[in-house]
């Protein structure tokens, strides 16, 4: 299954993740299947997340599961709920 997850960089006490597409028993810095997004919590609020809105959707809709953690994020920015619209029709 693919799951939509947080990968980390950056260095010690200075997190900075990439929202990427990866198989559920990946190592959490393991290979992924496309990289997603971004998510920096030590910036401004405005500034913290950029995404590929087009890549989550066709992701989403091909059966990828987001984690609880991307899924809030998700759900901050409005693709969830455009995800949740286009998945009732």
């Amino acid at each position: 299954m693919v799951k939509l997850r947080l990968t980390r960089l950056g260095r010690k006490k200075v997190p900075f993740y990439r929202i990427a597409a990866m198989e559920a028993l990946t190592a959490r810095d393991g290979k992924a299947i496309a990289y997603v997004g971004t998510y920096n919590p030590l910036v401004e609020a405005d500034k913290q997340v950029t995404l590929d809105e087009e890549k989550i959707m066709k992701l989403l809709q091909n059966g990828a599961q987001p984690t609880e953690t991307v899924k809030s994020i998700l759900t901050k920015a409005g693709v969830w709920e455009k995800f949740q619209a286009t998945k009732k029709k």
